[in-house]
């Protein structure tokens, strides 16, 4: 697929490059991004370098993942979110904010941007949220973003060869009042 280039009043989120390799590996310094995500730890030049020129690239290419560094319009980047086909009709979002952009909502509004155009352009019907259980501000982010909290999945994480526990979440197209590619019957209510 070509990459795209989505909008709001305060963010863009475009697809990574060459030119971007600085930023990131500067904002992965942070021990939170490296602790709770599972990017290699110590995070060094060649792995920004890499990430930035080859594996985002290749994601939009065979249309396996999109990766969109979440940028102000005036150009400083804030974080970065992906959506990683699982399956058919379900992506898995992630993302992480550059430690001097939180607590703005910056990240919340690229997950509401990017899970809007997954339902609208990709004939997505479920993005997935997970992350390891005590990871309270990606808690945060999805709830904030209107995700439903599914519950606890164990040993579904393998950060740097450990398995952890994690949180799981969805949000699905009705969630923001647009249809979905393929019908969905929830179960009979139970009153």
């Amino acid at each position: 697929m070509e990459p795209v280039t989505l909008a709001t009043h305060r963010l863009v989120l475009r697809p990574v490059g060459p030119q971007d390799a600085d930023a990131v590996y500067t904002a992965v310094q942070d021990p939170d991004i490296q602790r709770w995500t599972t990017i290699p730890s110590p995070y060094l030049p060649e792995h920004a370098r890499s990430f930035t020129e080859q594996l985002a690239p290749e994601g939009w290419a065979d249309g396996s993942m999109f990766t969109f560094g979440v940028f102000l319009p005036d150009g400083p980047l804030t974080g970065m979110l992906s959506l990683t086909l699982r399956s058919l009709g379900t992506a898995e979002i992630g993302f992480w904010t550059a430690k001097e952009h939180r607590g703005h909502g910056y990240t919340t509004e690229a997950a509401l941007t990017a899970a809007r155009w997954a339902f609208t352009h990709l004939a997505i019907d479920r993005v997935e949220w997970r992350a390891e259980v005590g990871n309270t501000p990606s808690l945060a982010v999805a709830e904030h973003a209107g995700f439903t909290l599914e519950g606890t999945l164990r040993a579904a994480i393998n950060n740097k060869g450990v398995r952890r526990d994690c949180w799981v979440a969805s949000l699905l197209p009705s969630d923001l009042s647009l249809p979905s590619a393929a019908p969905y019957l929830p179960p009979p209510s139970r009153t």
